[in-house]
């Protein structure tokens, strides 16, 4: 390894950290806007509920930006375009696939999320989110 390269893996460690940001400040912008109610006011309300949804939600976006980045192009530049595409299209059918099991399952996402008490359906959801963030991070790949 040469100090050339070095510097090189480290520009790229920087830049995917940037992406890697990005993508979760996103995601969460898209699940907090397509949620009834503001999540990050919620969460520092400390209602038990939107925290556990709100941190299943972190957590099936990186899992989604983690592949993402990890399936991108050797290429530097075409790595970062891809990863910045899939990881947005992944977080985006996540979204999408977590309203539509909202829906079917009937929760009252509002009143789960705005309780003051711990209720076992935020179990489910974050559950939910979880596992689509996984299913939806293994299509990426």
């Amino acid at each position: 390894m040469t100090i050339s390269s070095l510097g090189q893996g480290v520009g790229a460690i920087a830049l995917y950290a940037v992406i890697g940001l990005a993508l979760m400040l996103i995601g969460f912008s898209i699940l907090d806007l397509t949620t009834p109610g503001k999540l990050s006011k919620l969460v520092r309300d400390g209602r038990p509920n939107a925290a556990a949804v709100t941190a299943a939600g972190l957590l099936s976006m990186a899992f989604i930006v983690v592949v993402a980045i990890f399936n991108s192009p050797a290429k530097l530049s075409d790595g970062i375009v891809a990863s910045m595409i899939f990881g947005v299209v992944g977080i985006l059918a996540q979204v999408i696939a977590i309203r539509v099991f909202e829906f079917g399952m009937r929760i009252n996402v509002s009143a789960l999320l705005a309780a003051e008490r711990f209720s076992p359906v935020s179990v489910v959801l974050a559950s939910a989110h979880l596992s689509m963030g996984l299913v939806v991070a293994v299509a990426i790949s």
